[in-house]
């Protein structure tokens, strides 16, 4: 046992999957990101169990069910039975895969659904509002952005029905004082904000935990025609997937492993994670899950997903191309903490080559190559450094080796994951600059000099078993092979290609294969329909260049961002330009959610006379371009740009 042991359990979560069809590689993110950080946990010594599955009830599936001619039970097996495969072949460690229409999963909710409502949580009444039927969610009027729902943007539709509500209002005030004692509860902290200023302090209505409009879910036992709705049915996982028992006869697993200590979920669904599900925990007695981590999303190209631009990414067609690690290693690394990452077939070969083919694999190559061919495969540290700059390289390299481990641990333990993989480069990039410094074919050619190269190549194949032992996490099949290769003493005879540089052109040519594109005839009309996008606007009157030399246009990067309060256009930004930073008040909420805001770097009119929007001052203007649908685009420079340089 090694002195890291016996830490304590750590219980780590996804969110389930709906199981409405095939996830896409913005799906299968969240589970690899979710086993890294299980894998490291457990690398650390901790008792980690970790929980995902699939979420199978709900009028959506009812209706696709329905499309395809089949039972609901027969559509989420199937669709269940795929995102398992996915998700193991994606070499993810989960311990528990726990489905909604598992029998003891479904017998508990009933259980909680009763209780709840003989302790006065849950009454009966009727609804009428507006239905998203994608969302399963209610809004009223007032909440609709646009006539629409303002989670995903689609059209609601009126309903009305007999219904039974949560009495949310009863533990807001509660969950309000827990968030504010408990500052690592939600992360990122702009989530936090998100929820407090748009969600709890204006306010909580009551929630429809009901449904009586389709079958498809769980029966409310004392009132048959209800079943319950698919948020309380499907968060409740969390505690029913560990042997959560509502009548007191909970396991000993659930004893050991409650609360949470991570809910990993996507910043679309931290509402739920954060506000209703944190409720009905308060009204079961239950502690509260230690911290609810919202990741950003996964884009696909220019984040649409259509199938005749052929960028709907799937896991197993993209490992069929590059293979699981690779896959693993790109959605993890190119993930930003709170911010959308994005993948597309160009930037995967990109990162195959520089990072994975040249950067470790060709690094791997090399060293065991010249172990072999100098020494048989076999080196010891003889400890020689013969000059003052031989000790100083020697010196670097062993310093960032012995820090590396404690780089990625601080890393982790902010949930930067992204930001640990880099610190793994690092020292790998570290070390293929330690074979350009020390040249060991040059040392090769005098005798004199072959203590000093057995020192370079022991030194190097320490440092790169250290980077590959911490890559176990997020690269498990490659670390393994690594670690095999150097051997314990001896290095492999051969060394096996890790990763094999490969052609973007030829690539793209496989995946217009895999995708064939639009037809002639569609691509003649996309291009008529592009003809007619075309926007005229009316023209302004003519300004001299004094005119236009009076505005000052420079780069901002946007540090924070949060919702204007009692508005549905506004957003508040806080916009660093050089030295200063300025607050910029814009009416693109529709079009763009807090998180997605932060980090951007945008074009700004910076001495714009300030003005109060909604009550709060405002410092300039950000510029963005509109089409004739009323969609906006923030415009950001083409190249990188430092906050402040000069727009002309």
């Amino acid at each position: 046992m090694c002195e890291k042991c016996n830490k304590g359990k750590y219980y780590i979560t996804t969110a389930i999957a709906y199981a409405s069809g095939k996830p896409h590689i913005g799906n299968t993110y969240e589970v690899v990101l979710a086993d890294a950080i299980a894998r490291y946990k457990r690398s650390q010594g901790y008792d980690v169990f970790f929980q995902t599955g699939t979420d199978e009830h709900g009028q959506k599936i009812e209706l696709k069910a329905d499309e395809a001619g089949i039972t609901p039970k027969q559509f989420v097996d199937n669709a269940a039975g795929e995102i398992k495969k996915i998700w193991d072949l994606m070499n993810t460690s989960y311990d528990k895969f726990i489905r909604t229409t598992d029998e003891d999963h479904e017998a508990q909710v009933k259980k909680i659904f009763k209780r709840l409502y003989d302790q006065g949580d849950i009454y009966k009444s009727s609804y009428e509002g507006m239905y998203c039927t994608p969302c399963e969610s209610f809004w009223t009027e007032s909440q609709l952005v646009d006539g629409k729902c303002p989670d995903c943007g689609r059209e609601c539709k009126p309903a009305k029905e007999e219904a039974y509500f949560f009495r949310m209002s009863k533990y807001a005030d509660r969950l309000i004082d827990y968030i504010n004692t408990h500052p690592e509860f939600i992360q990122p902290v702009s989530r936090k904000n998100e929820m407090m200023n748009n969600f709890l302090l204006p306010g909580l209505q009551d929630l429809c935990v009901s449904r009586t409009s389709f079958t498809w879910g769980i029966p409310v036992d004392f009132d048959p025609k209800h079943v319950v709705y698919v948020w309380l049915d499907a968060l409740t996982n969390y505690i029913t997937g560990i042997g959560y028992d509502c009548d007191g006869n909970s396991t000993e697993q659930f004893k050991k492993n409650w609360p949470a200590d991570l809910h990993l979920i996507g910043k679309d669904i931290i509402r739920f994670h954060t506000i209703y599900w944190p409720i009905f925990l308060m009204a079961l007695d239950l502690p509260l899950p230690k911290q609810v981590f919202g990741h950003p999303w996964l884009l696909q190209g220019d984040g649409k997903m259509s199938k005749s631009k052929g960028n709907v990414l799937y896991a197993d067609e993209l490992v069929d191309f590059f293979g699981v690690d690779a896959v693993r290693y790109f959605v993890l690394h190119e993930m930003p903490f709170e911010n959308d990452g994005v993948i597309s077939w160009e930037l995967m070969v990109e990162r195959m080559n520089s990072d994975l083919a040249n950067t470790l694999g060709n690094l791997v190559n090399r060293t065991i190559s010249m172990t072999n061919k100098y020494f048989g495969g076999t080196v010891t540290n003889k400890g020689v450094a013969e000059t003052e700059e031989d000790k100083a390289v020697d010196a670097d390299l062993k310093a960032i080796t012995e820090d590396t481990p404690k780089r990625v641990e601080a890393k982790m333990d902010e949930l930067r994951v992204a930001d640990a993989i880099t610190e793994i480069f690092v020292l790998f990039k570290r070390c293929n600059k330690y074979i350009d410094e020390t040249m060991p074919w040059a040392l090769a050619k005098e005798e004199a000099k072959k203590d000093r190269l057995e020192t370079v190549l022991y030194n190097l194949i320490e440092s790169i078993k250290t980077g590959a032992r911490l890559l176990e996490s997020f690269m498990p099949e490659t670390s393994e092979k690594i670690l095999a290769q150097l051997g314990d003493g001896k290095v492999t005879e051969k060394p096996e290609i890790l990763f094999a540089r490969l052609d973007v052109e030829e690539v793209m040519k496989k995946v217009e294969e895999l995708h064939p594109q639009m037809t002639a005839e569609e691509k003649e009309n996309q291009a008529d329909g592009e003809e007619e996008t075309v926007i005229d606007i009316d023209a302004k009157p003519e300004i001299t260049f004094d005119d236009f030399g009076k505005m000052q246009f420079q780069v901002g990067e946007i540090i924070s961002c949060e919702a204007v309060p009692k508005s549905k256009k506004l957003l508040c930004s806080q916009v660093k330009i050089g030295s200063q930073v300025k607050q910029i008040v814009s009416g693109i909420r529709k079009h763009y959610t807090p998180e997605e805001m932060v980090g951007k770097k945008v074009m700004v009119l910076v001495n714009l006379k300030p003005a109060k929007l909604a009550g709060v001052l405002s410092e300039g203007m950000l510029l963005c371009a509109e089409d004739a649908e009323g969609n906006l685009a923030l415009m950001t420079p083409e190249k990188a740009m430092p906050a402040g340089a000069e727009i002309c």
